[in-house]
């Protein structure tokens, strides 16, 4: 008998994207769902009340949530320590499975990790983000190893202001980076729309794009024990083995 698998998401409070490309991207895939944990995040920026919202002791009491619902993995579906810093998702991942038992991962710790399971050498960023944040995401990035080729962002601070932009300024983000030499390409945000272009696109361009959303459910899923081949039509990290134990 096939064994249900739960995945749990932690979730940005004004996010509006997630949680309806998570759930379209899960039907029709047997024995697999997704459960949300919201807490409170309005902003992103530098400055120190904008930092704090990402603080782990907010951020555990939806990890212990999504635990009573049995769940099989657990991810903060979120990029925050691309700029805070992956010290800051690492450690949060060994809390959440130490107070719940639970395999946890990241969006950011995602994307990374399919960055590698790809062998991308050439990655480029498209976020919604203001330039001090996209500066500082490079840097993050460098530091792990993986300095960014290319990028195009925004300048948009409100979170909830991702969710409303189109489809298609976001395919034409990612047209312009992949025409500066990227292999592969990375919608940094989980709030952007971009899961249902990156298929599409990958043909087009020939490049991989990594969008947040489908990346997170991609590594928690491969958490879970779960079949990632299950969404190979939704770009080609779900078409790969590579997946990161």
């Amino acid at each position: 008998m096939v064994m249900r698998k739960r995945l749990g998401m932690i979730t940005p409070s004004s996010n509006s994207v997630l949680e309806p490309v998570t759930s379209a991207m899960l039907h029709g895939v047997a024995d697999v769902t997704a459960h949300f944990s919201r807490f409170r995040v309005t902003e992103i920026a530098l400055d120190a009340a904008a930092l704090s919202q990402f603080d782990a002791s907010v951020m555990l009491p939806a990890a212990d949530l999504l635990a009573d619902a049995k769940v099989d993995a657990i991810a903060w579906n979120g990029t925050s320590a691309s700029w805070l810093g992956i010290g800051r998702d690492r450690n949060l991942c060994e809390a959440i499975t130490a107070r719940t038992g639970v395999p946890a991962t990241t969006s950011t710790l995602a994307c990374i990790d399919a960055a590698r399971a790809l062998g991308a050498k050439r990655v480029g960023l498209v976020s919604p983000y203001t330039d001090d944040v996209q500066r500082r995401i490079a840097e993050v990035w460098t530091e792990e190893g993986i300095a960014p080729r290319a990028e195009r962002h925004l300048g948009l601070r409100d979170n909830f202001s991702f969710g409303e932009v189109a489809p298609a300024t976001i395919a034409g983000m990612i047209r312009a980076v992949a025409a500066e030499g990227s292999d592969a390409i990375v919608i940094l945000c989980t709030n952007l729309d971009g899961a249902a272009l990156a298929a599409s696109l990958e043909r087009e361009l020939d490049i991989a794009v990594l969008d947040s959303v489908a990346v997170t459910l991609w590594r928690t899923l491969s958490l879970a024990g779960g079949d990632i081949a299950a969404l190979a039509e939704w770009g080609r990290i779900f078409q790969t083995m590579s997946a990161i134990k």
